[in-house]
């Protein structure tokens, strides 16, 4: 391992993978908002999803606090999270909404509660922190998928591949038909997803997974151009790519223009020596299919295909 990446990203070895039980038809899915405020209408549609798709859904009485942009102070927004994760009829964590705020709460999650209760902990974009941290701290296997408030805007397939994710037997296997190879040939390792911006605000913190090994997917919106770019660099400079066993991308919608985007991915990887491939359905668009973070899959740049190797739930 390089200086720089055992500096830079994640100082903390890896412990073995954490894989929470899988969900079972009835459970109770306990949401919790580490970032940001959310449309209480679309939130309610998402809690119906839920529940039509069979299991009960546990909304926590400070849910709805507001300070500001964020939902609620840190102290309860991470009490709400750690009162789920020690109730014991709740089998799984589903984030209510990203927006900004989960890196806030990361110095009071208790840590070796979570590795003694490992559950299902779903959401995405600002959620990135969280997920980052759980997998970094306790080895948990979490899930890079959608959140409560955005599950209405999302298409029939998103659903199906959550509930596959975390209530099914089977691997996830996704392709992109429609992505580009940057860098041809296929590597193996655990995938680690995230949010490019919040990802890049995490290293140099405690809370940074190590990269060597791994498969690298990232997503990111709204962001221009030359800060995608910006942020690859500052991945690549604090040694986060050196060791990685290959790089995907998600969506990056409201990011510049297709092809523009093209040329920064080609200029920083299409010379690698991992494969490199683009336009995989995760992240900020209508379809964000659920992916495991810590479980081992083969990502195939020839094939535009990433296959994971085992279930990320435990029976």
């Amino acid at each position: 391992m390089s200086r720089s990446e055992t500096h830079s990203c994640g100082k903390r070895p890896l412990q073995r993978p954490l894989v929470p039980p899988r969900l079972r038809p009835g459970d109770t899915i306990g949401i919790a908002a580490p970032a940001s405020p959310f449309d209480s209408e679309q939130f309610n549609l998402g809690v119906g999803l839920l529940e039509t798709a069979g299991f009960k859904v546990l909304v926590p009485q400070n849910l709805f606090l507001k300070n500001g942009y964020l939902a609620g102070t840190d102290s309860q927004r991470a009490e709400l999270f750690m009162n789920l994760v020690t109730d014991p009829v709740v089998k799984a964590i589903l984030c209510a909404r990203g927006g900004y705020g989960s890196m806030r709460i990361l110095p009071l999650i208790d840590y070796g509660c979570i590795r003694e209760k490992p559950k299902v902990v779903v959401g995405y974009s600002d959620v990135t922190a969280l997920l980052a941290a759980l997998y970094s701290r306790c080895g948990l296997v979490t899930f890079h998928g959608p959140v409560v408030a955005g599950l209405p805007g999302l298409d029939e397939q998103s659903l199906a591949a959550l509930m596959s994710a975390i209530a099914g037997p089977a691997t996830v296997d996704i392709s992109a038909p429609q992505g580009e190879t940057v860098c041809p040939g296929s590597g193996t390792g655990p995938v680690l997803a995230g949010n490019l911006t919040t990802l890049c605000h995490l290293i140099g913190t405690p809370y940074m997974p190590p990269t060597q090994g791994h498969l690298l997917l990232l997503e990111d919106r709204g962001e221009a151009p030359y800060r995608v770019d910006r942020m690859l660099s500052q991945l690549r400079l604090a040694g986060c790519l050196e060791t990685i066993a290959g790089l995907a991308f998600g969506s990056f919608d409201d990011c510049g223009q297709p092809y523009e985007l093209s040329r920064i991915f080609a200029d920083h990887f299409s010379d690698r020596r991992f494969p490199v491939l683009t336009g995989l359905d995760v992240g900020h668009g209508k379809r964000n299919l659920t992916i495991p973070i810590g479980i081992k899959a083969t990502l195939d740049a020839d094939r535009r295909r990433l296959t994971y190797h085992h279930p990320a739930t435990s029976e």
